[in-house]
């Protein structure tokens, strides 16, 4: 399934989507994919798998610790991709950062994606000037089933994007927009930023303008269900990630794990996905 196939999917449910971030390999391969099936038991729609990078310039200190943790583990691109593969149920988008693409070969990273059931690939580092090449990788491969239905690359629109940019990515954007709701690094915060609403208006008028509609996924420092409530009015989507890193290294801390610790997990991202029922948004605008 297309990423824009489950938003429409959930349209049609009355509900809005709830994304999930976990990075592959922390704190282990076999618990981050007992840690993926409490989430999309819990309720999520979409699973955002990070494959780390050693110079991760979007994450905050959570999912960067995540990350160095799962790289002095060995996580490599063939170990996540087999991770990724061993994930069923979900759909599922990579999100890693250009150099790691590079370095394996535009195609193969996007047929290793196709094969591994990845529908869409996030980059922060990729701006849209220069999104070309992957661009043209992911719209020309298929599924991993040969039907030649693509892979969606996400952009990210930031309360910094000009119109001019803002525009260029609407134009080329499929599956959604990660709307990246304040200045920095991701990671959990208390409040929600002011930045958020003015910044989907502006995104709504631009896409009105151009007869466009591509779902709006609000992220960075969601961290709570009520954000996640507040968020979905006027938005499409929720994503949500240090805040599950933060559990996991909590549970650590504390010295629980294995059920115990997939329990919380799984507890709290079905807090999440039910303050994405019946809100009051509109999940697309005509």
């Amino acid at each position: 399934m297309r990423l824009g196939e489950k938003f429409e999917e959930l349209r049609g449910r009355d509900e809005k989507a709830l994304i999930g971030f976990i990075t592959a390999g922390y704190p282990d391969v076999e618990t981050t994919i007992e840690i993926a099936d409490a989430l999309k038991r819990g309720g999520v729609d979409i699973l955002e798998l990070g494959l780390p990078f050693s110079d991760p310039i979007a994450d905050g200190v959570t999912i960067q610790r995540a990350s160095e943790r799962s790289l002095r583990a060995g996580m490599n691109p063939d170990i996540y991709f087999d991770v990724a593969r061993r994930i069923k149920g979900v759909e599922k988008v990579c999100l890693t950062y250009y150099n790691l693409i590079l370095q394996r070969g535009l195609e193969r990273f996007v047929h290793d994606c196709a094969g591994a059931g990845i529908s869409g690939i996030i980059v922060p580092d990729l701006p849209v000037e220069e999104s070309e090449p992957l661009l043209n990788v992911c719209h020309s491969h298929g599924d991993g089933d040969g039907n030649g239905e693509g892979t969606d690359l996400i952009f990210l629109i930031a309360p910094t994007t000009t119109e001019e940019r803002m525009k260029k990515i609407l134009n080329l954007a499929t599956g959604f927009i990660y709307v990246v709701s304040l200045l920095g690094v991701t990671g959990a915060r208390d409040k929600l930023s002011e930045a958020i609403k003015p910044l989907i208006t502006r995104i709504r008028e631009q896409e009105s303008a151009m007869r466009i509609n591509v779902p709006l996924a609000v992220g960075f420092g969601i961290s709570k269900p009520e954000h996640v409530k507040t968020v979905c009015q006027f938005a499409d989507g929720a994503i949500v990630g240090s805040a599950i890193i933060r559990i996991i290294e909590e549970g650590e801390e504390e010295g629980i794990g294995g059920a115990e610790l997939i329990h919380r997990i799984e507890d709290f991202t079905r807090s999440l996905k039910a303050a994405t029922l019946h809100t009051e948004g509109n999940l697309m605008h005509a």
